[in-house]
C-alpha cells in the first residue's frame, strides 16, 4: 500500500511538472499582437505659419508658430498646442484625435480654440474663435526628430467680417 502511495505521489508530481511545462511552452510559443504607436512620444517644434485668408483689411498674415504636443500614452489622444508669433500673438490649444498610418506617421483632428493676445492680426484671426486642427506628424527613424504639419480654420475669427481663419502651419520638433 505504502508503494502504490508514493507511486501515485510521484506521477502526481510528474503530471504536474508536464502540465507547468506544457503552459510554459505554450505561452512562450504564442504569438502576442503588437500595436503601432505611430509618432510614439510628446515633442515641442518651430516652423512658420501662412494665414490662407484675409481679415480685417489687413492682408493675409505670415507668423513664426511654436507647437508642442504631449501625448497620452494609453489612449490615442493628444494635448496640442501652438502659439503663433507676428503682428500679433494667438494660442491655439486643442485636444486631438490621433489616427496611426504606420510606425512613423500619425494624422490626427482636433478640436479647440483659437485665443488672440493683445490686439494684432494673426493667420487665425484676431478674436477668439472655435477651431479645428487638422494634422500630421512623422517621426523620422533613428532619431528624436518630427516633421509636423496642420491646419487651423477658426470659425467667426476676425472682429470686423466675423468670417473664418484659416491658415497651414508646418516645421521640425524635437521629441522627448
Amino acid at each position: 500500500m505504502k508503494r502504490l502511495a508514493g507511486q501515485v505521489r510521484i506521477s502526481g508530481i510528474l503530471a504536474m511538472i508536464t502540465a507547468t511545462s506544457a503552459m510554459a511552452t505554450s505561452i512562450a510559443l504564442s504569438p502576442t499582437p503588437a500595436e503601432a504607436q505611430a509618432a510614439y512620444g510628446s515633442y515641442i517644434g518651430i516652423g512658420p505659419a501662412v494665414g490662407l485668408t484675409e481679415g480685417s483689411d489687413k492682408g493675409r498674415q505670415i507668423s513664426g508658430v511654436i507647437t508642442g504636443r504631449y501625448r497620452f500614452l494609453e489612449a490615442p489622444i493628444s494635448a496640442r498646442g501652438q502659439i503663433f508669433i507676428g503682428n500679433g500673438v494667438s494660442l491655439v490649444p486643442t485636444i486631438s484625435y490621433d489616427i496611426p498610418l504606420n510606425w512613423q506617421t500619425d494624422a490626427y483632428i482636433g478640436l479647440g480654440a483659437a485665443i488672440p493676445l493683445g490686439s494684432g492680426v494673426t493667420p487665425v484671426g484676431d478674436r477668439a474663435a472655435f477651431a479645428i486642427q487638422p494634422g500630421i506628424d512623422y517621426s523620422l527613424p533613428n532619431s528624436n526628430m518630427v516633421v509636423y504639419g496642420n491646419a487651423v480654420i477658426a470659425f467667426d475669427a476676425y472682429k470686423d467680417t466675423r468670417g473664418t481663419a484659416a491658415s497651414l502651419q508646418g516645421g521640425v520638433g524635437f521629441r522627448f
